[in-house]
């Protein structure tokens, strides 16, 4: 799209009790926008996907929906006055290792029961076809990716992942799998952890996930610099101009949105944004507004 058009928005629903085999409904975004955004998908030989918690499950979700949300999603916690802001800093696994480990818990209880929806298939598809593939990067931090198929050594989760553990002083940069057996259980009424956490394989202390914190200077970024690097070395081996960025974004954190729009202005690429209908756009990117899941299943039949 040429410089100063400015931006273009369709909208997509998805129908309340459809399936998601869409090829036999009229698409309700606009056909020539799809096909102009279809066309840049077709052309490019790679794709870079960059996700917040827009495209998540609505347990991801609810951590970044404001006090409300967030109170629907646990409410033994809203019971007991702990908002997230306490939850997200570093410190609360040294001055309540049992209510920390009793809300990640179940976060994580959550990341490995929930179901990628069929947007995440609609992606993988596309990579898998480019004589490139592509990268995904995520501020999402319930590995959604991994469990929708992505290859493990294609995604960059720039603020971590709940599904590994680090040491909480930490004694040491290593990062590893939370275990398959974890068995914390958590009291439903206090959402306190009862059983053991796991501990730290250096010092045998307290671990915490590896995921970035408010203010977090005990964070060890290790595997997500690994991923940058990767994701850095695939940029280099495209052709300038041979690959096209798909944005799905809230529209709230800057993190997704300014990678995003750096990325594309850099690589003088195709800009495709996957934004809520009320988020305001401004810009040179081609806008779907609507919801991941309604927004590329239509998008997948306009590529064909």
């Amino acid at each position: 799209m040429g410089k100063g058009a400015g931006a273009t928005r369709v909208t997509a629903r998805l129908p309340p009790g459809r399936g998601w085999d869409h090829s036999d409904r009229p698409m309700t975004a606009d056909p020539q926008m799809l096909g102009r955004a279809a066309e840049a998908i077709r052309a490019a030989e790679g794709l870079v996907v960059m996700a917040d918690a827009a495209i998540g499950s609505e347990a991801e979700r609810a951590e970044f929906g404001g006090p409300e949300a967030f109170a629907q999603a646990y409410p033994p916690l809203a019971r007991q006055n702990v908002g997230p802001e306490a939850l997200a800093s570093p410190g609360i696994f040294a001055q309540d290792a049992a209510l920390a480990w009793g809300y990640y818990g179940r976060r994580i209880e959550r990341c490995r029961a929930g179901a990628p929806h069929e947007g995440f298939a609609v992606l993988r598809r596309w990579l898998e076809a480019k004589p490139q593939n592509g990268f995904v990067f995520t501020s999402c931090v319930d590995g959604g990716f991994q469990r929708g198929g992505f290859a493990e050594e294609r995604i960059v989760e720039c603020r971590g992942t709940l599904l590994h553990v680090q040491c909480a002083k930490p004694c040491c940069a290593a990062t590893w799998p939370v275990p398959a057996d974890l068995a914390l259980a958590i009291d439903p009424e206090t959402l306190r952890a009862g059983g053991a956490p796991p501990r730290c394989v250096r010092c045998g202390g307290m671990t915490r996930p590896n995921v970035l914190l408010a203010a977090d200077e005990a964070w060890s970024s290790g595997r997500t610099l690994a991923q940058q690097v990767r994701f850095r070395a695939w940029q280099g081996s495209l052709a300038r101009g041979r690959f096209a960025v798909i944005e799905i974004s809230g529209g709230g954190g800057p993190t997704v949105r300014e990678a995003a729009a750096q990325l594309a202005a850099a690589g003088r690429v195709p800009l495709i944004r996957i934004l809520p209908a009320t988020v305001a756009d401004a810009g040179d990117a081609m806008v779907l507004a609507g919801e991941p899941a309604a927004v590329l299943p239509e998008l997948a039949v306009a590529v064909g």
